[in-house]
């Protein structure tokens, strides 16, 4: 099967947990950047990068990449690039989105308009007609501009692979469940271990983590663009993928994974998520203030997404509330915290520095992720 490079972006700051991820999957990496994970495959590598990856925004086929200044300069290379062996005369093709970041080439929506006319041309002379249809397929292009060099792949993912299928109901201002289930595989936590989320809202936290648990595939209930290239992707390729994520679910394991929030009506939609994501069952979701954050057991695991204060009134109310949050942490003094908030003075009010602090961007927004490491628990004697 022919070898081809594939593209993951991914939120900036979570490289090196994608990076993990497309290892384990058993694929050759080829380049790490920032908000992007380059790897080597085949169209096999395509089905199972958007059925199994649960960091990556996105699974990028790379047509090629290319180095602009002018506009001619991008007509013309972007015309060179073999448009032919990836879409039909009857596809439906056109610049979806363009960034750029430190490049003469800054417009987006002129990058797009010159991309789709060169691609146009392109096309008229290898199919030798003047005029398509376009009534086929879809075959979204994105291209990303870095100091004049620009990355051109072909989306075969479609909808945003942060959107598995089980999410209909959300609080406000929601964790993406990419960015929520690259949390969760920054840390430790394992199966086995206690995790709790005391601001669960819509419960993508603990929904992510059950997933993990049981083994589930994060794209396992929902369809991808690329699914239509007959073409490209033999369907039994996808069939095959989608066989193998169903044998690796574990429907016996045994969690304590918890969800709590102070709403009952946000409570009640989190346990509704659960149910469509079919990990209801592994999580205790509970209507419960941070001001009765406790646990009974040792060595657990806070991971949690509190309130930022999007709203200027929300903002007066965040130095007591993470008072609140460090206050509970002093009641699980055995355990490892991790808080992702976009509130620069959270550790202030915590009232303990962190033992790590990592800079992730959701979207623009510039959030922090502070880390209070625990102890390890003891270690257990094998029973001869």
């Amino acid at each position: 099967m022919q070898t081809i490079e594939l593209i993951a972006p991914c939120h900036f700051g979570m490289e090196a947990v994608l990076k993990r991820e497309i290892l384990d999957l058993g694929y050759e990496i080829s380049q790490v950047e920032d908000g992007k994970v380059t790897f080597w495959g085949d169209m096999e590598a395509v089905c199972y990068a958007n059925i199994f990856l649960r960091s990556a925004e996105r699974i990028l086929l790379k047509v090629g990449r290319i180095h602009a200044e002018t506009f001619d300069e991008l007509f013309e290379k972007t015309k060179a690039l073999p448009w032919e062996n990836y879409i039909p005369r009857d596809g439906k093709f056109w610049v979806a989105k363009a960034t750029s970041i430190k490049s003469k080439l800054f417009s987006p929506s002129d990058i797009q308009s010159i991309m789709k006319k060169a691609m146009v041309e392109r096309m008229k002379t290898v199919y030798h007609q003047e005029w398509f249809e376009e009534n086929g397929d879809l075959y979204p292009v994105r291209v990303a501009f870095m100091k004049d060099e620009a990355v051109i792949g072909l989306d075969t993912s479609g909808d945003s692979l942060h959107k598995r299928g089980y999410r209909l109901l959300t609080s406000r201002a929601p964790i993406t469940e990419t960015l929520a289930a690259a949390l969760i595989m920054m840390t430790p936590w394992k199966k086995d271990r206690i995790l709790v989320d005391p601001f669960c809202g819509s419960g993508t936290i603990p929904i992510e983590a059950a997933m993990m648990a049981a083994g589930i595939a994060p794209g396992s209930s929902r369809s991808f663009l690329a699914q239509h290239w007959k073409h490209l992707i033999p369907k039994k390729l996808w069939d095959g993928a989608a066989e193998d994520a169903a044998e690796r679910v574990d429907r016996k394991v045994e969690t304590d994974i918890q969800g709590y929030d102070i709403d009952g009506d946000i409570v009640r939609a989190a346990r509704e998520n659960a149910r469509r994501a079919g990990v209801e069952q592994l999580i205790h979701f509970q209507q419960r203030p941070i001001s009765q954050l406790s646990h009974p057991k040792k060595y657990g695991f806070i991971i949690t997404n509190p309130p930022y204060g999007e709203r200027i009134e929300e903002k007066e109310k965040l130095p007591e509330l993470y008072r609140e949050i460090g206050q509970g942490f002093s009641r699980l003094d055995s355990w490892s915290e991790y808080v992702i908030t976009a509130y620069s003075e959270a550790e202030k009010y915590i009232g303990k520095k962190a033992d790590k602090n990592r800079k992730i961007y959701n979207g623009m927004m510039k959030t922090y992720v502070y880390q209070y490491l625990g102890p390890k628990p003891p270690r257990r004697i094998k029973q001869e």
